[in-house]
Protein backbone atom coordinates (compact mmCIF):
# COMPACT_ATOMS: atom_id res chain seq x y z
CA UNK A 1 0.00 0.00 0.00
CA UNK A 2 1.51 3.37 -0.91
CA UNK A 3 0.76 6.73 0.85
CA UNK A 4 1.35 10.28 0.54
CA UNK A 5 0.62 12.73 3.02
CA UNK A 6 -0.06 16.71 2.26
CA UNK A 7 1.79 18.59 4.65
CA UNK A 8 4.81 18.00 6.86
CA UNK A 9 3.78 19.97 10.03
CA UNK A 10 3.44 18.72 13.30
CA UNK A 11 0.55 16.47 12.82
CA UNK A 12 1.65 15.20 8.84
CA UNK A 13 5.22 14.01 9.84
CA UNK A 14 4.46 12.60 13.38
CA UNK A 15 2.25 10.89 10.43
CA UNK A 16 4.59 10.03 8.09
CA UNK A 17 7.53 8.81 10.84
CA UNK A 18 4.56 6.52 12.05
CA UNK A 19 3.35 4.70 9.26
CA UNK A 20 6.26 4.51 7.57
CA UNK A 21 7.49 2.87 10.80
CA UNK A 22 5.06 0.72 10.41
CA UNK A 23 6.53 -0.74 7.22
CA UNK A 24 4.25 1.36 4.41
CA UNK A 25 5.55 3.48 2.00
CA UNK A 26 5.08 6.81 2.56
CA UNK A 27 5.56 10.12 0.43
CA UNK A 28 5.54 13.23 2.42
CA UNK A 29 4.58 16.54 0.03
CA UNK A 30 6.12 19.56 1.28
CA UNK A 31 5.26 22.82 -0.50
CA UNK A 32 7.86 25.14 1.97
CA UNK A 33 11.45 24.81 -0.07
CA UNK A 34 13.57 25.37 2.98
CA UNK A 35 11.41 22.81 5.32
CA UNK A 36 11.73 20.86 2.02
CA UNK A 37 15.29 20.85 2.23
CA UNK A 38 16.10 20.37 6.22
CA UNK A 39 13.93 17.31 5.97
CA UNK A 40 15.89 15.66 3.53
CA UNK A 41 19.21 16.50 5.36
CA UNK A 42 17.42 14.71 8.53
CA UNK A 43 16.51 17.47 10.57
CA UNK A 44 12.80 18.01 11.45
CA UNK A 45 11.47 21.75 12.06
CA UNK A 46 10.11 21.51 15.78
CA UNK A 47 11.24 19.85 19.05
CA UNK A 48 9.46 16.46 20.09
CA UNK A 49 10.32 13.85 22.28
CA UNK A 50 12.04 10.88 20.05
CA UNK A 51 10.95 11.82 16.44
CA UNK A 52 14.13 12.64 15.47
CA UNK A 53 15.99 9.48 15.77
CA UNK A 54 12.57 7.65 14.34
CA UNK A 55 12.94 9.81 11.63
CA UNK A 56 15.53 9.45 10.47
CA UNK A 57 15.81 5.68 10.78
CA UNK A 58 12.56 5.53 8.68
CA UNK A 59 14.33 8.41 5.73
CA UNK A 60 17.91 5.64 5.45
CA UNK A 61 15.47 2.87 5.47
CA UNK A 62 13.72 4.66 2.10
CA UNK A 63 10.31 4.08 3.10
CA UNK A 64 10.18 7.99 3.64
CA UNK A 65 10.86 10.40 1.41
CA UNK A 66 9.68 13.79 0.93
CA UNK A 67 8.64 15.91 -2.12
CA UNK A 68 7.21 19.26 -3.25
CA UNK A 69 5.92 17.50 -6.50
CA UNK A 70 2.42 16.41 -6.62
CA UNK A 71 2.11 14.29 -9.95
CA UNK A 72 3.58 10.93 -9.56
CA UNK A 73 3.22 10.52 -5.81
CA UNK A 74 -0.55 10.88 -5.98
CA UNK A 75 -1.76 8.95 -9.00
CA UNK A 76 0.32 6.25 -7.65
CA UNK A 77 -1.04 6.37 -4.30
CA UNK A 78 -3.73 4.26 -2.50
CA UNK A 79 -4.37 6.63 0.68
CA UNK A 80 -4.11 10.26 0.74
CA UNK A 81 -3.97 11.92 3.84
CA UNK A 82 -4.39 15.92 3.57
CA UNK A 83 -2.74 17.25 7.09
CA UNK A 84 -2.13 20.69 6.30
CA UNK A 85 -2.98 23.84 8.39
CA UNK A 86 -6.67 25.51 9.27
CA UNK A 87 -5.66 28.63 10.90
CA UNK A 88 -8.14 30.46 12.33
CA UNK A 89 -9.69 33.56 11.17
CA UNK A 90 -10.27 36.49 13.40
CA UNK A 91 -14.02 35.85 13.73
CA UNK A 92 -12.80 32.13 14.84
CA UNK A 93 -13.62 30.49 11.37
CA UNK A 94 -11.49 28.07 10.55
CA UNK A 95 -9.59 28.90 7.48
CA UNK A 96 -9.69 25.89 4.89
CA UNK A 97 -7.52 27.48 2.15
CA UNK A 98 -5.07 25.06 2.18
CA UNK A 99 -7.84 22.38 2.37
CA UNK A 100 -9.21 23.50 -0.68
CA UNK A 101 -6.16 24.09 -2.92
CA UNK A 102 -4.53 20.83 -2.09
CA UNK A 103 -7.88 19.26 -2.75
CA UNK A 104 -7.53 20.90 -6.55
CA UNK A 105 -4.41 19.60 -6.88
CA UNK A 106 -5.85 15.63 -5.58
CA UNK A 107 -8.54 16.17 -7.38
CA UNK A 108 -6.45 16.52 -10.91
CA UNK A 109 -4.03 13.43 -9.89
CA UNK A 110 -6.11 10.68 -8.67
CA UNK A 111 -6.23 7.64 -11.45
CA UNK A 112 -7.73 4.68 -10.13
CA UNK A 113 -9.94 4.15 -6.78
CA UNK A 114 -8.39 6.29 -4.00
CA UNK A 115 -8.87 7.06 -0.35
CA UNK A 116 -8.54 10.41 0.68
CA UNK A 117 -8.44 11.07 4.48
CA UNK A 118 -8.69 14.50 6.32
CA UNK A 119 -6.38 14.52 8.96
CA UNK A 120 -6.44 18.46 9.51
CA UNK A 121 -8.85 19.85 12.21
CA UNK A 122 -11.65 20.82 10.20
CA UNK A 123 -15.18 21.97 10.93
CA UNK A 124 -18.09 19.86 10.59
CA UNK A 125 -19.39 19.97 6.64
CA UNK A 126 -15.17 19.44 5.33
CA UNK A 127 -15.78 15.98 3.87
CA UNK A 128 -18.60 16.89 2.19
CA UNK A 129 -16.44 20.39 0.54
CA UNK A 130 -13.55 17.79 -0.22
CA UNK A 131 -15.90 15.67 -2.29
CA UNK A 132 -17.72 18.41 -4.13
CA UNK A 133 -14.22 19.80 -5.34
CA UNK A 134 -13.17 16.10 -6.22
CA UNK A 135 -16.47 15.32 -7.86
CA UNK A 136 -15.93 19.06 -10.07
CA UNK A 137 -12.80 17.42 -11.60
CA UNK A 138 -12.78 14.01 -11.04
CA UNK A 139 -16.63 12.95 -11.85
CA UNK A 140 -15.36 10.19 -13.38
CA UNK A 141 -13.21 8.84 -10.81
CA UNK A 142 -14.17 6.57 -7.63
CA UNK A 143 -12.74 7.94 -4.17
CA UNK A 144 -13.95 7.79 -0.81
CA UNK A 145 -13.51 10.81 1.90
CA UNK A 146 -12.47 9.67 5.47
CA UNK A 147 -12.59 12.12 8.84
CA UNK A 148 -9.84 10.50 10.98
CA UNK A 149 -9.16 13.50 12.96
CA UNK A 150 -5.79 13.02 15.17
CA UNK A 151 -5.15 13.49 19.34
CA UNK A 152 -1.32 14.11 19.70
CA UNK A 153 -0.29 15.88 22.66
CA UNK A 154 2.49 18.31 21.72
CA UNK A 155 5.75 16.11 24.00
CA UNK A 156 4.13 13.05 23.40
CA UNK A 157 3.61 12.60 20.41
CA UNK A 158 5.00 9.36 19.62
CA UNK A 159 3.32 8.07 22.85
CA UNK A 160 -0.42 8.81 21.94
CA UNK A 161 0.43 7.81 17.78
CA UNK A 162 0.93 4.64 19.27
CA UNK A 163 -0.88 4.25 22.44
CA UNK A 164 -4.03 6.39 21.42
CA UNK A 165 -7.19 5.63 23.97
CA UNK A 166 -9.42 5.15 20.56
CA UNK A 167 -9.08 5.60 16.90
CA UNK A 168 -11.78 7.68 15.27
CA UNK A 169 -12.81 6.78 11.31
CA UNK A 170 -15.65 8.96 9.88
CA UNK A 171 -16.46 7.43 6.81
CA UNK A 172 -19.50 6.49 3.87
CA UNK A 173 -18.19 3.25 2.86
CA UNK A 174 -17.11 -0.65 4.48
CA UNK A 175 -14.79 -0.44 1.66
CA UNK A 176 -12.61 2.56 2.94
CA UNK A 177 -13.26 1.16 6.75
CA UNK A 178 -11.57 -1.73 5.94
CA UNK A 179 -8.66 0.18 4.35
CA UNK A 180 -8.33 2.34 7.05
CA UNK A 181 -8.24 -0.28 9.94
CA UNK A 182 -5.88 -2.26 7.71
CA UNK A 183 -3.39 0.88 8.06
CA UNK A 184 -3.68 0.78 11.98
CA UNK A 185 -3.73 -2.67 12.47
CA UNK A 186 -0.59 -2.70 13.94
CA UNK A 187 -1.84 -0.28 17.00
CA UNK A 188 -4.50 -2.81 18.26
CA UNK A 189 -7.13 -0.13 19.68
CA UNK A 190 -10.50 0.47 19.98
CA UNK A 191 -12.23 2.20 17.05
CA UNK A 192 -15.08 4.39 16.97
CA UNK A 193 -16.46 4.05 13.26
CA UNK A 194 -19.37 6.67 12.39
CA UNK A 195 -20.17 9.02 10.21
CA UNK A 196 -17.80 12.04 8.47
CA UNK A 197 -19.63 14.91 10.50
CA UNK A 198 -19.62 13.00 13.66
CA UNK A 199 -16.32 12.41 13.17
CA UNK A 200 -15.34 16.19 12.50
CA UNK A 201 -17.11 17.36 15.71
CA UNK A 202 -15.43 14.91 18.16
CA UNK A 203 -12.60 16.44 17.64
CA UNK A 204 -13.73 19.95 18.87
CA UNK A 205 -16.09 18.68 21.63
CA UNK A 206 -12.97 16.67 22.95
CA UNK A 207 -10.36 19.61 22.96
CA UNK A 208 -12.93 21.93 24.43
CA UNK A 209 -14.07 19.35 26.86
CA UNK A 210 -10.20 19.37 28.81
CA UNK A 211 -10.17 23.51 27.81
CA UNK A 212 -13.28 23.54 30.38
CA UNK A 213 -11.82 21.39 32.70
CA UNK A 214 -8.54 23.53 32.94
CA UNK A 215 -10.76 26.31 33.13
CA UNK A 216 -12.93 24.89 35.94
CA UNK A 217 -9.97 23.76 38.29
CA UNK A 218 -7.97 27.78 37.66
CA UNK A 219 -11.34 29.49 38.85
CA UNK A 220 -12.04 26.71 41.43
CA UNK A 221 -8.00 27.43 42.62
CA UNK A 222 -8.89 31.38 42.35
CA UNK A 223 -11.37 30.41 45.16
CA UNK A 224 -9.40 28.67 47.51
CA UNK A 225 -6.61 31.47 47.44
CA UNK A 226 -9.48 33.75 49.03
CA UNK A 227 -11.09 31.20 51.30
CA UNK A 228 -8.01 29.96 52.28
CA UNK A 229 -8.66 26.09 51.15
CA UNK A 230 -5.79 24.22 49.46
CA UNK A 231 -6.51 23.30 45.31
CA UNK A 232 -4.08 20.33 45.13
CA UNK A 233 -6.37 18.59 47.74
CA UNK A 234 -9.89 19.94 46.33
CA UNK A 235 -8.48 18.84 42.58
CA UNK A 236 -7.10 15.19 44.22
CA UNK A 237 -10.15 14.85 45.84
CA UNK A 238 -12.44 15.40 42.78
CA UNK A 239 -9.79 13.60 40.28
CA UNK A 240 -10.23 10.55 42.81
CA UNK A 241 -14.25 10.43 41.07
CA UNK A 242 -14.46 8.09 38.29
CA UNK A 243 -17.00 10.31 36.32
CA UNK A 244 -14.33 13.33 36.71
CA UNK A 245 -11.09 11.52 36.77
CA UNK A 246 -7.39 13.52 37.65
CA UNK A 247 -6.30 14.43 34.27
CA UNK A 248 -6.30 18.58 33.11
CA UNK A 249 -6.98 18.97 36.62
CA UNK A 250 -3.94 21.00 37.36
CA UNK A 251 -4.15 24.77 38.16
CA UNK A 252 -1.98 26.94 36.10
CA UNK A 253 -1.92 30.31 33.76
CA UNK A 254 -4.57 28.76 31.47
CA UNK A 255 -4.19 26.69 28.03
CA UNK A 256 -2.12 27.15 24.88
CA UNK A 257 -0.68 26.11 22.32
CA UNK A 258 -2.21 25.50 18.37
CA UNK A 259 -5.19 23.28 19.42
CA UNK A 260 -7.40 24.21 22.34
CA UNK A 261 -7.63 28.08 21.98
CA UNK A 262 -8.04 27.98 18.24
CA UNK A 263 -10.62 24.75 18.16
CA UNK A 264 -12.70 26.19 21.49
CA UNK A 265 -13.07 29.23 18.99
CA UNK A 266 -13.87 26.95 15.80
CA UNK A 267 -16.53 25.80 17.85
CA UNK A 268 -18.29 28.31 18.88
CA UNK A 269 -18.22 29.70 15.13
CA UNK A 270 -19.76 26.73 14.03
CA UNK A 271 -22.23 26.92 16.97
CA UNK A 272 -23.62 30.73 16.32
CA UNK A 273 -23.32 29.52 12.18
CA UNK A 274 -25.44 27.20 13.23
CA UNK A 275 -27.99 28.42 15.45
CA UNK A 276 -26.23 26.74 19.11
CA UNK A 277 -25.39 29.26 21.75
CA UNK A 278 -22.76 27.54 22.85
CA UNK A 279 -22.68 29.57 26.27
CA UNK A 280 -20.35 27.41 28.32
CA UNK A 281 -17.64 27.07 25.87
CA UNK A 282 -18.03 30.54 25.28
CA UNK A 283 -17.64 31.25 29.37
CA UNK A 284 -14.45 28.80 28.99
CA UNK A 285 -12.88 31.31 26.27
CA UNK A 286 -13.26 34.17 27.80
CA UNK A 287 -11.97 33.20 31.32
CA UNK A 288 -8.92 31.64 29.37
CA UNK A 289 -8.48 34.96 27.78
CA UNK A 290 -8.81 36.86 31.14
CA UNK A 291 -6.46 34.56 33.62
CA UNK A 292 -2.42 35.95 32.13
CA UNK A 293 -4.97 39.52 33.30
CA UNK A 294 -5.41 38.37 36.57
CA UNK A 295 -2.02 36.54 37.06
CA UNK A 296 -0.55 40.12 36.22
CA UNK A 297 -2.50 41.41 38.91
CA UNK A 298 -0.95 39.31 41.37
CA UNK A 299 2.45 40.14 40.13
CA UNK A 300 1.56 44.01 40.99
CA UNK A 301 0.38 43.05 43.84
CA UNK A 302 3.40 40.49 44.93
CA UNK A 303 5.67 43.58 43.87
CA UNK A 304 3.16 46.07 45.46
CA UNK A 305 3.31 47.96 41.83
CA UNK A 306 6.70 49.10 41.91
CA UNK A 307 8.11 47.90 38.33
CA UNK A 308 11.20 50.65 38.70
CA UNK A 309 14.33 49.24 39.43
CA UNK A 310 13.00 45.74 39.58
CA UNK A 311 14.03 42.55 37.83
CA UNK A 312 11.85 39.90 37.03
CA UNK A 313 12.64 36.26 35.69
CA UNK A 314 10.14 34.00 33.86
CA UNK A 315 11.29 30.12 33.78
CA UNK A 316 9.75 28.53 30.92
CA UNK A 317 7.87 30.41 27.72
CA UNK A 318 6.93 26.99 25.70
CA UNK A 319 2.80 26.71 26.30
CA UNK A 320 3.62 23.26 28.11
CA UNK A 321 7.00 20.89 28.42
CA UNK A 322 8.90 18.99 26.04
CA UNK A 323 8.07 21.22 23.20
CA UNK A 324 9.32 24.44 21.57
CA UNK A 325 6.00 26.17 20.79
CA UNK A 326 5.00 29.12 21.94
CA UNK A 327 1.95 29.76 20.22
CA UNK A 328 -1.09 31.64 22.68
CA UNK A 329 1.50 30.62 25.15
CA UNK A 330 0.56 31.98 28.76
CA UNK A 331 3.88 32.55 28.60
CA UNK A 332 4.30 34.72 26.03
CA UNK A 333 1.52 36.53 26.75
CA UNK A 334 2.42 37.38 30.57
CA UNK A 335 5.67 38.50 29.17
CA UNK A 336 4.58 41.03 27.17
CA UNK A 337 2.47 41.97 29.82
CA UNK A 338 5.22 42.41 31.81
CA UNK A 339 7.64 43.90 29.22
CA UNK A 340 5.39 46.96 29.41
CA UNK A 341 6.34 47.79 32.47
CA UNK A 342 9.55 49.78 33.91
CA UNK A 343 11.03 46.23 34.99
CA UNK A 344 13.78 44.24 33.38
CA UNK A 345 12.75 41.30 31.84
CA UNK A 346 14.85 37.92 31.91
CA UNK A 347 13.42 34.43 30.16
CA UNK A 348 15.20 30.86 29.94
CA UNK A 349 13.42 28.12 28.42
CA UNK A 350 14.85 24.67 27.43
CA UNK A 351 13.48 24.70 23.85
CA UNK A 352 11.55 27.55 22.80
CA UNK A 353 13.72 30.35 23.24
CA UNK A 354 14.20 30.72 19.57
CA UNK A 355 10.39 30.71 19.08
CA UNK A 356 9.86 33.41 22.10
CA UNK A 357 12.34 35.27 20.07
CA UNK A 358 10.09 35.92 17.24
CA UNK A 359 7.09 37.16 19.07
CA UNK A 360 8.66 39.15 22.21
CA UNK A 361 9.84 42.50 22.46
CA UNK A 362 13.69 43.74 21.70
CA UNK A 363 13.76 44.89 25.51
CA UNK A 364 13.39 41.30 27.01
CA UNK A 365 16.61 39.56 27.66
CA UNK A 366 17.21 35.68 26.88
CA UNK A 367 19.31 33.91 29.26
CA UNK A 368 21.44 30.45 28.92
CA UNK A 369 19.95 29.03 31.93
CA UNK A 370 17.87 28.76 34.90
CA UNK A 371 20.44 30.66 37.03
CA UNK A 372 21.61 33.60 34.86
CA UNK A 373 17.57 34.05 34.93
CA UNK A 374 17.19 34.19 39.13
CA UNK A 375 20.42 36.27 39.52
CA UNK A 376 19.83 40.06 40.87
CA UNK A 377 15.98 39.12 40.38
CA UNK A 378 13.38 40.24 42.94
CA UNK A 379 10.73 37.91 41.72
CA UNK A 380 11.06 35.00 39.89
CA UNK A 381 8.07 33.16 38.68
CA UNK A 382 7.56 29.72 37.33
CA UNK A 383 5.58 29.61 34.01
CA UNK A 384 6.16 26.12 32.42
CA UNK A 385 6.91 23.06 34.43
CA UNK A 386 9.70 21.89 32.87
CA UNK A 387 11.76 18.60 34.59
CA UNK A 388 14.34 20.96 35.22
CA UNK A 389 12.73 23.92 37.22
CA UNK A 390 11.07 20.86 39.64
CA UNK A 391 14.98 20.60 40.80
CA UNK A 392 16.76 23.79 41.24
CA UNK A 393 19.49 24.62 43.83
CA UNK A 394 17.41 26.43 46.06
CA UNK A 395 20.57 27.37 48.13
CA UNK A 396 21.72 28.73 44.95
CA UNK A 397 19.00 30.16 43.74
CA UNK A 398 18.47 32.42 47.13
CA UNK A 399 21.56 33.48 47.29
CA UNK A 400 21.85 35.09 43.71
CA UNK A 401 18.71 36.63 43.87
CA UNK A 402 18.48 40.03 44.48
CA UNK A 403 15.09 39.45 46.58
CA UNK A 404 13.95 35.33 47.28
CA UNK A 405 10.58 35.72 46.07
CA UNK A 406 9.07 32.94 44.12
CA UNK A 407 5.77 33.11 41.94
CA UNK A 408 4.84 29.40 40.97
CA UNK A 409 2.05 29.14 38.37
CA UNK A 410 2.38 25.23 38.28
CA UNK A 411 2.84 24.60 41.96
CA UNK A 412 6.17 22.22 41.55
CA UNK A 413 7.06 23.15 45.06
CA UNK A 414 5.15 23.85 48.27
CA UNK A 415 5.20 26.06 50.90
CA UNK A 416 8.15 24.17 52.42
CA UNK A 417 10.49 26.21 50.21
CA UNK A 418 9.84 29.54 52.73
CA UNK A 419 11.62 27.21 55.42
CA UNK A 420 14.62 27.79 53.12
CA UNK A 421 13.94 32.02 53.31
CA UNK A 422 11.88 32.26 50.11
CA UNK A 423 8.67 34.37 49.68
CA UNK A 424 6.94 31.76 48.31
CA UNK A 425 3.39 31.84 46.10
CA UNK A 426 1.17 29.54 44.14
CA UNK A 427 -1.75 28.93 42.60
CA UNK A 428 -5.06 27.66 44.48
CA UNK A 429 -3.05 28.46 47.79
CA UNK A 430 -3.40 30.91 50.64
Amino acid sequence: MKITIIGAGYVGLVQSVCLADFGFSVTCIEKDLNKLRELKFGRIPFYEPGLEDLFRKNLKSNRLNFTNEYSSNISQSDVIFICVGTPPKKNGESNLNFVDQVTKEISKKIKGYTVIVSKSTVPVGTSRRIEKILKRVSSTKTFDVVSNPEFLREGSALEDFTKPDKIIIGCRTTKAEKILKKIYKPLNRPYVVTSNETAEIIKYANNSFLATKITFVNEIADLCENIGAEIETVAKAMGLDGRIGSKFLHPGPGYGGSCFPKDVKSLIYQGNKNSTDLKIIKAVDRANELRIKYLFQRVKKITKNKFNNIQIGLLGISFKPNTDDVRQSPGIKLAKDLSKTKAKIKIYDPKGMENAKKELPRSIEFCSDEYEVAKNSNLLVIVTEWNQFKNLDLLKVKKIMKKPVILDLRNIYSKQITKNGFQYYSVGNN
